[in-house]
């Protein structure tokens, strides 16, 4: 019966899409008619507010890349003109369609040489930083409990399929597509040149030691607890967690140094690294990582080969085609040379007077954040004097950063190379760069999004709030839209990510970043509570045919909520502030339509709430929404004030 008040009464968003009225259904009343009409296009597996901003912007990429690679004298940044070698190479229609398999057959060679348990972990260091899949893997990253200092990161394998939960017994579309999964490595080995026999041998026992990790890994639930992740292990200590393979050579050689201590993500993992790797798996581990190794980076080989792994995701995504060669060339550029594509696109279509801009509205809002924090009724002085000196150490990071990371002068591309050759040495050069950064402090210059993904996000580790120029544009922030919707819209993604600081995983973090608690414990009791709260309010609503898991999406639930909170109270200063058109401008940044594979994968991996979820239940927690479309017991989306959770 809550269910069913949360949603509006319309059953499951995801199926039902007949317009409504707002008081039974604030998301269909928005967008029921745009979800009727919607079309998902052929290569992608959704549509909404985000994903069409998204196209907007790729298929203007895709001709400036068009463009330049046709002629590239008008290119004055020498790392922009890589990126165009890049896609040049890829797109190449006489390389994309050779068989340019000799690189990859000599790189799994290497894979098929290992002897025994002993040569692997020999190699195991110099097979880690050439990018070859690992039982385990390493990786440098600020210290969690000191910030100003990179430390190591030693993580378990991962699975086949995106989480643990695809391969239970009830699930049928995980057992679905983990038989694509083996279809596709199957031939792709057949491809390479194994036998019938041989590929599906080696495929049997690599799936075999998939199916040791499962029980093992964490779940997806266990991953959005980011704190977790946390575990400090002596050095010293390491070399007893497994008899199999000398780890503590295996770090020192990745990282030329004998660190004191290294953090382990994942405990369990490491309790049962001896039931995982020894002689007796040998030869299974061995079959897996030739057949992830190849599944990674079968894209780079050929067309032929970026088809036969396409099956995999168009199973996985529920898309009806797999993106032209010419798309896949502008994504395999843009990403590689993320950070100079932002650049290029922030300047020359954000520039700095809107950069300004937005940073004046991200000032106005934390200041209203602080107001709602000394408002608080919950909190004590003392959290709310620690909370306001975190809040005004967040660092603002607008539209596209001021220079460009040093790493990108060392990512040569040679147009005389296949594109396979180029991405393995690339991707090469980007690990060492990691493992380099042991001997450096930590650069909190670094942006974690480039300036033309349509995204925002929250660093707790850094303190800082990114909003890249492409989210900076309708449906979320225009000049030709009302401030209330505005707010809505850019005002509470902001604020929203401002409150990140203050969820369930950020409010472990202080102004620094570092990782200890700053609350009285009386106040921190408290805030636990409204975070269960917050779960059990999410908890078991149906969409898609499956079920929302609370726990997985409180963080950002608890971001959302307390984002609109906060740009409410700044549309209201405004003159023409229409509290009708804030909710409604919120519904419609929300619509979203994807295949049924996609939306499974999102329910079970996916630390956000489904979005038409998020457009109906945050606006229940706040008063003025009833007061706005005049909502009584009774209506759809009716909620009793005492079930109404404000948290910030």
């Amino acid at each position: 019966m809550r269910i069913n008040k949360i949603i509006g009464g319309a059953g499951d968003l995801a199926l039902d899409t007949k317009p409504t009225d707002y008081k039974n259904n604030l998301y269909l009343a928005v967008n029921g008619e745009w979800q009727e009409k919607a079309e998902i296009p052929a290569d992608k597996s959704s549509a909404g507010a985000s994903v069409d901003l998204a196209l907007k912007i790729e298929k203007n990429l895709m001709q400036k890349f068009h463009d330049f690679a046709k002629d590239d004298s008008s290119i004055n940044d020498s790392e922009l003109l890589q990126a165009i070698k890049l896609y040049r190479v890829a797109n190449n229609e006489e390389t994309s369609h050779m068989v340019q398999n000799n690189s990859i057959l000599k790189d799994i060679d290497r894979i098929k040489a290992l002897g025994s348990v002993a040569d692997l972990s020999n190699n195991f260091a110099e097979l880690g930083k050439d990018n070859f899949i690992l039982p385990l893997s390493l990786f440098v990253e600020a210290d969690m409990k000191d910030t100003a200092k990179n430390v190591v990161f030693v993580n378990g394998a991962d699975l086949f399929l995106p989480d643990k939960s695809y391969y239970d017994d009830h699930n049928e579309f995980g057992h679905k597509l983990l038989a694509k999964y083996v279809n596709v490595a199957t031939k792709l080995l057949e491809k390479l040149g194994y036998s019938d026999v041989d590929a599906k041998e080696t495929v049997d026992k690599a799936s075999s030691f998939d199916s040791s990790l499962v029980p093992i890994v964490k779940t997806a639930e266990e991953w959005a607890e980011y704190t977790e992740i946390y575990n400090p292990y002596e050095f010293s200590d390491l070399g007893a967690t497994s008899k199999a393979l000398d780890l503590k050579t295996w770090v020192i050689d990745e990282i030329k140094a004998n660190p004191e201590k290294i953090i382990v993500v994942q405990p369990r993992y490491m309790d049962n690294l001896n039931k995982l790797v020894n002689d007796d798996t040998f030869e299974n581990i061995k079959a897996w990582m030739i057949v992830r190794y190849l599944m990674d980076n079968a894209e780079f080989v050929s067309e032929d080969f970026r088809q036969i792994y396409g099956e995999f995701k168009l199973a996985r995504s529920g898309a009806k085609k797999l993106p032209t060669r010419t798309k896949f060339s502008y994504h395999i550029s843009e990403r590689m040379f993320s950070e100079v594509v932002g650049v290029y696109y922030g300047k020359k279509y954000f520039g700095e007077k809107a950069k300004a801009d937005v940073r004046e509205m991200i000032k106005k809002m934390i200041v209203i954040y602080e107001q709602r924090i000394n408002d608080n009724d919950w909190l004590g002085e003392d959290t709310k004097k620690k909370a306001i000196v975190k809040l005004e150490k967040i660092v603002l990071k607008v539209g596209y950063p001021d220079k460009i990371e040093t790493i990108y002068k060392k990512l040569i591309v040679d147009e005389n190379a296949t594109l396979y050759d180029n991405m393995i040495r690339l991707d090469k050069i980007l690990t060492q760069d990691n493992l380099d950064d042991y001997q450096r402090p930590v650069d909190r210059t670094k942006w974690a999004m480039p300036g033309h993904m349509v995204n925002a996000c929250y660093d707790s580790m850094r303190n800082d709030i990114t909003f890249p120029a492409a989210i900076l544009q309708a449906p979320f922030y225009s000049l030709k839209q009302t401030s209330s919707e505005n707010y809505g819209g850019i005002g509470a993604t902001i604020a929203h990510e401002i409150s990140h600081a203050f969820d369930n995983n950020g409010a472990q973090f202080d102004e620094y970043g570092n990782m200890h608690n700053w609350w009285t414990k009386e106040d921190y009791v408290h805030f636990k509570n409204l975070t269960q709260d917050m779960i059990n309010q999410f908890q078991g609503i149906v969409y898609a045919g499956g079920k929302v898991n609370g726990k997985l999406v409180v963080s950002e639930n608890i971001a959302d909520v307390g984002g609109m909170r906060c740009a409410i109270e700044a549309a209201k200063l405004e003159s023409d502030y229409d509290p009708k058109q804030f909710f409604i401008q919120w519904a419609k940044s929300w619509r979203f339509k994807a295949t049924q594979e996609y939306n499974e994968d999102l329910l079970a991996t996916d630390v956000h709430a489904p979005q038409p979820m998020r457009a109906n239940v945050m606006p229940q927690d706040l008063d003025e929404f009833f007061d706005a479309f005049d909502v009584k017991e009774g209506d759809g989306m009716w909620l009793a004030p005492n079930k109404r959770i404000n948290i910030w």
